[in-house]
């Protein structure tokens, strides 16, 4: 099966990533599983080992004769695009909901998106995605990788970066280096307009190189004064040196 370079296809041939991405999670009976491009079923086949309810998204209809053999009452496989699937309406009763998946890497921020616009709670994700994607999202402010994107998954999740997966290990060969990194939703998640906070993170992200004060605008200049001194943050302060609970406290404050 050659890989379509359209679709992002690098197919992971090493078993001992594919075991360690399986069994990433405890996972039971009672709980869904989500795969998003399973491709040939390679992760495919030690995830129904966990007897978990599996539910897979396939683009590619090639994959069809592979992945049907698969497909039973406990392994759904629908042929669809993720990004334009209300998956939501294909998740039965569980007790915890999971996302594990290699997903393709010029599409891993809609991904993620789309999963969290769904406003189902998901307990926990998987996701073997681009290195350099990996760091961004695990990054801590004042790095050069910390930003918007950063600061939302961190409203949801505690991210962290497991492992870094080597290019020969997947055919055909790609140029970048993989990471393998886990998101386990938070205890305590605030309670705020996701949807509002995710545009105010996006403003205050918009131009790196200006101040915080500058991107956000001259609107709510004195509550945004009145919180770097409370804070004992410069006037001239930028988006990438606030932490998400300054973030979290910020919003708050000018949605008074």
């Amino acid at each position: 099966m050659f890989a379509k370079k359209s679709l992002g296809q690098n197919f992971l041939i090493d078993e001992t990533i594919l075991k360690k991405i399986a069994s990433t999670f405890s996972v039971c009976e009672d709980d869904v599983v989500i795969e998003i491009g399973p491709g040939m079923g390679a992760l495919t086949k030690y995830l129904v080992q966990t007897k978990a309810h599996i539910i897979c998204y396939e683009i590619d209809g090639r994959m069809k004769k592979y992945l049907d053999s698969y497909q039973s009452s406990r392994c759904e496989i629908f042929y669809d695009d993720f990004l334009k699937r209300n998956f939501s309406r294909d998740i039965p009763s569980c007790n915890h909901l999971y996302i594990i998946a290699n997903i393709p890497y010029y599409i891993t921020t809609p991904i993620i998106e789309h999963i969290l616009e769904s406003n189902l709670i998901v307990h926990g994700m998987t996701l073997l995605v681009q290195k350099e994607v990996a760091e961004r999202f695990c990054a801590h402010p004042k790095s050069k990788e910390y930003g918007y994107f950063t600061v939302y998954l961190n409203h949801f999740f505690s991210v962290q970066s497991l492992f870094d997966v080597d290019p020969l290990s997947f055919v055909p060969v790609p140029r970048v280096m993989s990471s393998v990194i886990c998101l386990k939703r938070k205890d305590v998640v605030f309670d705020l307009d996701v949807s509002k906070f995710q545009n105010f993170l996006k403003r205050a992200f918009s131009q790196k190189r200006k101040t915080l004060k500058n991107n956000l605008g001259s609107k709510d200049f004195e509550k945004i004064s009145s919180f770097l001194l409370e804070f004992g943050l410069s006037h001239t302060v930028r988006a990438e040196e606030i932490s998400y609970e300054q973030y979290v406290q910020l919003f708050l404050v000018l949605e008074e």
